[in-house]
This record gives C-alpha cells, sequence and structure tokens, in this order.
C-alpha cells in the first residue's frame, strides 16, 4: 500500500461525469494531488455490459496504481454497481471508494419512511443497487427509479442548458414514476451538470441529491481515518488522462479547474 500523504488521489469515470467528484474533492481537500482517468474511448458505461464495465474497471485501475495513487474514487455510477466488489478483490493494496454507498448512508439518515426519486443510466437502474442497499438496512423508504439514457451523451457532448435539453429533462422529470417524491437522486455523475436546469423545473421546490460533495466527505474521513492526508508540503499537481482525446473534455477540464490543462493520452488495449 502506498502510504505517503503526498501520493496522489486515483478519480475514474467514463467521461467527463467524474470531473464534477473531482472538483468536489478539490474545494474539500485543495492540498491534494489527483491523477483523474476519463475512459472516453467507451463512454457512456451506462449501456455496457457488466463484464466489458468490469475489464475497463481493472485496466484503469493497473493505470492509477502506476501513477501510484493513495486511495481511488469510482466517480461513475454505472462501474461503482457493476465493478466495486470486484476492484475491492483485485486492488487490496489501496481504498476503494463508491459514488453510491456515501449517497445510500445519506438517504438512509435523512429519509426514513419517506419515498425518493431516483434518475441514472440503464445499467444503475436495472442493477436496482440503490434499492437494495436501502432495502438491506429496513428502513421504509420508497425509491422511485426512472432510466434517463439520453441525458450522459447530451452531457458528454456538451448539449445542455438550451431549448431541446430543456424538453427532453422535462420528459423524463414528467413521468409518473417521478411523481410524490420528497427529494430527487441523481444517480450519474455527469447530471450535476444540469443540477440547475433540474432545480428550474421544479422552481428550486425539489431536494436535489447529488453525490459528489457527499463522495468528497467520505474519501476525506478515509484519509483522516487513515493518516494520509496531504499536509500541504510540496506543490499540488492533477493530472488527466483519457483513452481517446476529445476536445469537449479538454474543454470541461479547464472549465472545471481554471488552469490550463494537458490531456494524456493512454489507450486501454489500443483503443
Amino acid at each position: 500500500m502506498n502510504t505517503s500523504a503526498s501520493a496522489p488521489i486515483g478519480i475514474f469515470d467514463s467521461g467527463i461525469g467524474g470531473l464534477t467528484v473531482a472538483h468536489a474533492i478539490q474545494e474539500l481537500l485543495p492540498n491534494e494531488s489527483m491523477v483523474y482517468f476519463g475512459d472516453t474511448a467507451h463512454l457512456p458505461y451506462g449501456d455496457k455490459s457488466e463484464a466489458a464495465i468490469q475489464a475497463y474497471s481493472i485496466k484503469i485501475a493497473d493505470v492509477l496504481l502506476m501513477k501510484g495513487c493513495k486511495v481511488i474514487v469510482i466517480a461513475c455510477n454505472s462501474a461503482s454497481s457493476a465493478a466495486y466488489e470486484l476492484l475491492k478483490e483485485y486492488v487490496r493494496s489501496v481504498k476503494i471508494i463508491n459514488v453510491i454507498d456515501p449517497m445510500v448512508n445519506l438517504v438512509l439518515d435523512k429519509y426514513a419512511g419517506r419515498a425518493v426519486g431516483l434518475i441514472g443510466t440503464k445499467r444503475t437502474v436495472q442493477s436496482g443497487v440503490y434499492q437494495r442497499k436501502i432495502q438491506e438496512a429496513h428502513e421504509r423508504i420508497t425509491v422511485h427509479s426512472l432510466a434517463t439514457p439520453l441525458l450522459a451523451p447530451m452531457i458528454e457532448e456538451g448539449f445542455f442548458d438550451n431549448k431541446i435539453s430543456h424538453e427532453i429533462i422535462a420528459q423524463y422529470l414528467n413521468d409518473p414514476e417521478l411523481q410524490n417524491i420528497e427529494a430527487l437522486i441523481l444517480a450519474c455523475t455527469h447530471y450535476p451538470l444540469i443540477k440547475k436546469e433540474i432545480n428550474e423545473f421544479y422552481k428550486n421546490k425539489m431536494t436535489i441529491l447529488d453525490s459528489s460533495e457527499v463522495v468528497a466527505q467520505a474519501l476525506k474521513q478515509h484519509l483522516e481515518e487513515s493518516k494520509l492526508i496531504n499536509p500541504g508540503i510540496g506543490p499540488v499537481n492533477h493530472q488527466f488522462l483519457v483513452s481517446d482525446y476529445t476536445s469537449s473534455f479538454e474543454a470541461s477540464t479547464r472549465l472545471f479547474f481554471h488552469e490550463q490543462v494537458n490531456l494524456e493520452k493512454h489507450p486501454l488495449w489500443g483503443s
């Protein structure tokens, strides 16, 4: 295990969605360096098979371990549901943090006996992972889930905050499955990028739950307990790796981190 507090945090997603998690981590832990891997050659993960996501995740974990990461954050709901248990067994040398468990813990704490909605990719919704984990806790929480497969690719292409995206979002949120809920879980790390539009649909009267800040808090707790918090000695250095270059990823990264970004192409299996 890399026990150096100055070692970077590894983060991965299929594309730009995980940048919402990376940004929250940077805000909460400004002394930490990060290595972010966007598997842009295989996005979106939401329509991939479990076996394919597991294979991609193992390969990315190997890259992040070679980069000396002290912890790996799966900044993707699809990968968290499909590959988390496998990665825990495969890696062992460092802690693996997923985006699902911290959100489940929040819902269990705040919404006992109530109804919450959930939107996510087909993979996340069909896995039933949120419902299963909540039911295992024996809390009387009803989860109304809706697959929203058009949203992640729309966001990945930078196609949001316009008339067409408003209509697509409204079409999904008007679905009968999402009526009579008290909060909405954004079960995809891409979705915080359209949080403003979702709030506008609900006229700011719905509690929107996105995992980025919750995951950052869970990461901070782990680093503190493991005495791996970077004390701020030395420069902060962020690396951004992609399996295939996309201009939208580079633009989004600059937008999040307010700095010049140099993408390093790191193909998986010759992608």
